[in-house]
C-alpha cells in the first residue's frame, strides 16, 4: 500500500511537472540549443519546437504507462489532468499523434460482378426466328442468331404424342382457336408450325401436351404477335 502511494504521489508530480512544462513552452525553448542553428533563426526554432513536442509527447506517454498500476478512476484523473496541459499547450498534437500511430485502413475491394454466362443456342440456327430446346424445357424468339425474347418456360409433348423435332415454318395463326380433336379444349393464341396440328399456344407449361408447345399468357402473347406466317421454327 506504501508502495503505491509512494508512486501515486510521483505520478501526481510527475504530471504537474509536465503540466507546468507545457503550458510555459517559452522557457524550455530558450533553454535548448541546437548545434549548428543560430538561436534566433526560424530553422531554430522550428527545430526547437519540434524538440519539445517530441519531448511532450514521449513525457505524456511515459506517465500513461505508470498508471497502468493504479485502478482505473485514479489513472483516468491523472491522464486527463496531463492531456488537458498538452491540448492547452499543442492544440491537437494527441489526435495528430494518435491518428499517425493507427494503422491505415486496409482497402476494401470491391468485388467484380460475375460474367453473365452467355446463351445457351443449341443447335437452333441464326435464321431460325423461334427455336425450342425439348429437353431444356425452353424456348426464344430471336433475330439474325441473336435472342431478343426468352428463353420462358414451357411444356412439350407427353410421352406417346412427342413434339416432332426438325425445322418448320409458321403456315397459320389463330387468336382464339380450340382443339376439335380433344373435346374443343381451349388454344388461345395458336402459332401452328407443322401442317399437323402442333403449334404454340397458351396452356399451363408444368402440363405436358399432346404435341403442342404449352406457354404462360404473357409468353402466348408475344409469340402470336412476333412470329409471322413463313418464319422459321426449329425444334431440337
Amino acid at each position: 500500500m506504501r508502495l503505491i502511494s509512494r508512486r501515486f504521489v510521483g505520478l501526481l508530480a510527475s504530471a504537474a511537472t509536465a503540466a507546468t512544462l507545457l503550458v510555459t513552452p517559452a522557457v524550455a525553448n530558450a533553454q535548448v540549443e541546437l548545434p549548428g542553428l543560430s538561436s534566433g533563426s526560424s530553422d531554430a526554432v522550428d527545430a526547437v519546437d519540434a524538440a519539445v513536442r517530441d519531448s511532450t509527447w514521449d513525457t505524456r506517454n511515459a506517465i500513461h504507462q505508470e498508471t497502468n498500476m493504479l485502478n482505473p478512476q485514479t489513472a483516468a484523473a491523472i491522464r486527463n489532468v496531463v492531456d488537458a496541459a498538452v491540448d492547452s499547450a499543442f492544440p491537437g498534437m494527441i489526435n495528430e499523434r494518435t491518428a499517425a500511430a493507427l494503422p491505415a485502413p486496409t482497402a476494401t475491394r470491391i468485388a467484380e460482378p460475375a460474367p453473365i454466362p452467355a446463351f445457351d443456342y443449341g443447335s437452333c440456327p441464326a435464321d431460325a426466328t423461334a427455336c425450342i430446346d425439348l429437353n431444356g424445357r425452353r424456348t426464344w424468339l430471336q433475330n439474325n442468331g441473336q435472342v431478343y425474347y426468352g428463353d420462358v418456360y414451357m411444356s412439350a409433348g407427353r410421352e406417346g404424342w412427342e413434339t416432332p423435332t426438325g425445322t418448320y415454318w409458321v403456315n397459320r395463326k389463330v387468336k382464339d382457336e380450340v382443339s376439335y380433336e380433344f373435346n374443343e379444349a381451349p388454344m388461345p393464341y395458336s402459332v401452328y408450325f407443322t401442317y399437323n396440328g402442333i403449334a404454340f399456344h397458351e396452356g399451363d407449361p408444368n402440363v405436358l401436351s399432346h404435341g403442342c408447345i404449352h406457354l404462360s399468357h404473357n409468353d402466348a402473347v408475344t409469340f402470336f404477335n412476333e412470329l409471322q406466317i413463313g418464319d422459321k421454327v426449329y425444334v431440337y
